[in-house]
């Protein structure tokens, strides 16, 4: 490098220092590299690292953990506390705070626009001239001239017309900010929502275990049942070794349903936003009595029900910011017209060689009013004018296209809650008599009248029947849910199908 620089200088002395400088930091720019991986197969680790090329793994942050809150209290929820829980926890919440926030702010700032701008300026600076001047005798003698002085002024710029432009701006940011407001509730609505569906699958789980318990007490009977038969003669070892199947069957049933019970426990408390560390009780909704199937939604509710959904006013607001964006783009092929103004005062001091310092002070203020006429800027104008205008017609199918969605999901929410509520009355039905044939095939073989085989059947026709009974149950919540949130309905935590009755 040091070479490099001496040939430099040696073809260029007077800029030989700039360019060595250049060459000098345009080493440094290459030897950036030092910071990234040498090579696709070797591992990156920081410089004051001694890690082996193979091992790829990344310096821990402790500022990334941080800490999430846990909840631990001996109080039981229920789906309402749990929705309030989530409401005051979940991240997307604040998200959504913040970006209606931001969208109130973009209003604030473009009708800041419309006001006139003030800005205060001071200017100073001296300056100094060197003139040779030739004396009497032929020679020449340096004449010095300092200038200095300082210029504070006021500006003041006003654009005063421009045709609807920040008018149009302004329409823009205000539809953006309906939008991010309608979205903030939303995120609300579907945060009511998600919790609720997970809290619905938690009690489902709940109430498999319960399912499981029984069908474990279930097959403890039949074995006893089985052994006092082989004790009394009447019975086989066949029959003890299938009751002992029967309930080892019956604990494994269990032991799976307990681990679905804990995935579904941190499901819900992922929903809820809160630590997975945290220990909670909750109210269990197995007893809830379901809402009574409704017909096909009308096109009055299905009107009705657009008309407050976030996701479709959000979608028509895009619509109308994107038109303003439009008029505004249209607007800046027009002039504009601007008003300023100006005060200023000037203090300078002038003085030649060793005269004294003459010293002027000025002042001075002025109003002024301008057109700006756009002429030719290379069709950027024009280009702008097209993009806006395909903007609004991609907002347009947008919006038509989440209405319909809209649709094709209350009409379809409103088949699934119908559909579930059929299972549940059929599932209903099969697990009372389910229960007879169990009841009358137990009671048969500890008689010495049945099977065990016919006991075996009875025992997992009526856990099956269980079973599809409260997934039905479940499935009828679901869908309930499902269809109020459809309706743009599940809007708090006290709404009718949030509420445990």
């Amino acid at each position: 490098m040091r070479r490099h620089c001496q040939s430099v200088r040696e073809r260029a002395p007077k800029f030989g220092p700039i360019l060595c400088v250049a060459a000098i930091l345009s080493g440094c720019v290459a030897d950036s590299y030092r910071d990234a991986p040498s090579a696709p197969d070797q591992a990156w680790h920081p410089k004051d690292s001694t890690g082996a090329s193979s091992d790829f793994s990344v310096p821990a942050n402790p500022e990334v953990a941080g800490s999430s809150r846990e909840v631990k209290v001996n109080a039981t929820y229920g789906l309402a506390e749990l929705i309030d829980l989530a409401q005051k926890n979940h991240p997307s919440t604040r998200v959504a705070w913040e970006r209606a926030r931001q969208a109130a702010l973009s209003v604030g700032m473009v009708e800041a626009t419309f006001l006139p701008v003030l800005t205060g300026n001071v200017i100073g600076g001296w300056s100094e001239v060197v003139t040779p001047v030739p004396d009497i005798e032929g020679g020449t003698f340096d004449l010095t001239t300092t200038v200095k002085g300082a210029t504070p002024n006021l500006a003041l710029q006003w654009l005063v017309f421009d045709f609807g432009q920040r008018q149009a701006w302004r329409d823009a940011a205000k539809q953006n900010a309906f939008a991010a407001n309608v979205g903030f509730n939303g995120t609300h609505q579907a945060l009511i929502y998600g919790v609720t569906q997970a809290y619905y699958r938690y009690d489902l789980a709940q109430t498999n275990v319960k399912i499981a318990d029984q069908a474990v007490r279930n097959s403890r009977e039949v074995m006893a049942a089985a052994e006092s038969r082989f004790k009394n003669g009447t019975g086989t070892k066949i029959e003890v070794a299938q009751a002992n199947q029967l309930a080892a069957q019956a604990r494994l049933r269990r032991v799976q349903a307990v681990d679905a019970r804990r995935d579904a426990y941190h499901e819900l408390i992922g929903a809820v936003g809160i630590s997975p560390r945290s220990e909670i009780r909750i109210v269990s909704v197995a007893d809830r009595r379901l809402p009574r199937a409704s017909a096909l939604p009308t096109d009055k509710l299905i009107e009705t029900a657009l008309a407050r959904r976030p996701d479709v006013l959000a979608s028509y607001a895009a619509v109308k910011a994107s038109e303003a964006n439009e008029r505004a783009a249209t607007a800046e092929f027009l002039p504009k017209v601007y008003l300023s103004g100006i005060a200023a005062s000037n203090q300078t001091g002038f003085q030649v060689g060793n005269l004294p310092e003459v010293g002027v002070q000025t002042g001075s203020t002025g109003v002024f009013v301008g057109v700006s006429i756009p002429l030719y800027d290379g069709g950027l104008r024009s280009a702008s004018r097209k993009r806006a205008q395909s903007v609004t017609a991609s907002a347009q199918a947008s919006f038509e296209q989440t209405r319909n969605t809209a649709m094709r999901e209350i009409v379809i929410a409103s088949d699934n809650l119908r559909s579930s509520l059929e299972a549940y009355a059929a599932a209903t039905e099969l697990r009372a008599a389910a229960s007879l044939t169990f009841d009358a095939a137990f009671d048969a073989f500890r008689n010495g009248l049945g099977t065990i085989t016919d006991v075996t059947l009875a025992d997992s026709g009526l856990l099956d029947a269980r079973q599809a009974q409260a997934e039905a149950h479940a499935a009828s919540l679901v869908a309930a849910a499902s269809l109020a949130f459809s309706l743009g309905a599940m809007t708090s935590s006290t709404s009718p199908l949030t509420t445990v009755r």
